[in-house]
């Protein structure tokens, strides 16, 4: 857990400054575009058979946000008549239509997307950290000696034109850096974690302040905050940690923005009257969604049960209508099963009958799958199981992957 809250620090520290000049741009959504089109170079590589982890992969997706980069500096004209937002978010769709169809001709192409999107924070080692530290350096320095080019195209474009500078250039330069900050980022945290690093700090901060300093220095402490209460929330409800952390800053940025309102309100009680209103409202559509959720769940599973009886009267068998537990007898071969993902349901009842058994199947099938949230998900059991956590990465090739699984293998013998 640790590492990952570093890489949180490290993820705050860049994208809180670059969060706002996209939102003193106007320009929204050219973050979650770029975290896109470098998914989409990652997504290409992997339809080449390179891992999403690997260098050829980071190349991939590096040009490929080069690319948009270019495009989104030519995009910005000084008078323009169709807006560069709107060019901004033809790109997303774009690139998430044609990650689409690359993945439908790719082996667990799913399951890639699934990685994509939420990442793999949690798993990140320290010498990925140690990269991203440097690189996000590097890039905070050429900022920092460009920064007044930097900001004043960010608050007033015009006064640049009037300058005679080259702001289609600088613009270029704004997106490369950017896009190489966007490259590293999706690789570890996802591209839902990246956007929300980059855009709700900037908000946030820019409720509380106009002063660009204390913007960066508030959105550092949020930064740290969150990430700090959403990876303890991960942790303790066992939840992907990456849209744990994203829901704990919307949830946040919710609460900053309720708390604003009634402080500014020039009637607080009319406020506060407001907000109960507001939660009667939306407490009552909770509510209601759940009921309605429940009754249609049982109306479906009446129909369910009523088709599986209707079809076991012509088939002559005995229906079943609850899944197989530990007590109903455990397949004596789980590599009866074609499907990877039927073989771990197995495995997982040979580590409730006997864990020493179970867990050397688990260990076989971590070996042979290439899929890497399946091997996320057998290693988070191992974990949970042996109480230890022996450095096995689920997204790192076999290479990698050998001591970890070495030690692994000794534990279980010796126990």
């Amino acid at each position: 857990m640790l590492p990952a809250f570093v890489e949180c620090l490290v993820l705050v520290g860049i994208h809180s400054y670059l969060g706002i000049h996209v939102i003193r741009r106007k320009v929204i959504f050219v973050d979650l575009s770029l975290a896109q089109i470098a998914a989409l170079g990652t997504t290409v590589a992997f339809l080449f058979g390179l891992p999403p982890q690997s260098t050829g992969a980071y190349w991939f997706s590096l040009s490929f946000t080069i690319l948009g980069a270019a495009i989104f500096s030519l995009s910005r004209f000084r008078s323009e008549k169709i807006p560069q937002e709107a060019i901004i978010g033809l790109v997303y769709a774009l690139a998430a239509a044609v990650a689409i169809l690359v993945v439908d001709k790719a082996p667990q192409g799913a399951e890639h997307i699934k990685e994509i999107m939420t990442g793999s924070i949690l798993w990140v080692q320290w010498p990925t950290i140690l990269q991203a530290a440097i690189i996000y350096a590097l890039v905070g320095l050429f900022h920092f000696i460009f920064r007044k080019r930097f900001i004043l195209i960010s608050n007033n474009p015009e006064a640049a034109y009037a300058r005679g500078w080259n702001v289609r250039f600088w613009d270029f330069l704004f997106y490369v850096t950017f896009g190489i900050v966007i490259t590293h980022s999706v690789s570890t945290a996802g591209v839902l974690l990246v956007f929300v690093f980059l855009v709700v700090p900037g908000i946030a901060t820019l409720m509380l302040t106009d002063k660009l300093w204390l913007q960066l220095v508030l959105g550092w402490v949020l930064g740290t905050l969150v990430s700090v209460i959403g990876l303890w929330i991960s942790y303790q409800a066992d939840l992907p940690s990456g849209p744990t952390v994203v829901t704990t800053y919307g949830a946040v940025l919710l609460l900053l923005s309720l708390v604003l309102y009634v402080i500014r309100a020039s009637n607080r009680k009319r406020a506060f009257l407001h907000l109960l209103i507001g939660s009667v409202i939306v407490g009552g559509l909770i509510l209601g969604f759940v009921a309605a959720g429940n009754h249609f769940h049982k109306t479906a599973n009446a129909d369910t049960h009523r088709s599986e009886i209707i079809d076991s009267e012509f088939s002559g068998r005995t229906p079943s209508f609850d899944l197989p537990d530990s007590s109903s007898g455990v397949p004596e071969d789980c590599q009866q099963f074609i499907d990877e993902f039927q073989q771990w349901d197995c495995i997982r009842l040979w580590i409730i009958q006997e864990p020493r058994k179970g867990l050397t199947l688990a260990v076989a099938l971590l070996e042979q799958t290439e899929i890497p949230y399946l091997r996320e998900e057998i290693y988070s059991v191992i974990v949970e199981v042996t109480g230890r956590d022996f450095g096995y990465r689920p997204f790192a090739s076999d290479e990698e992957n050998q001591a970890a699984l070495w030690q692994l293998k000794q534990w279980i013998a010796s126990h």
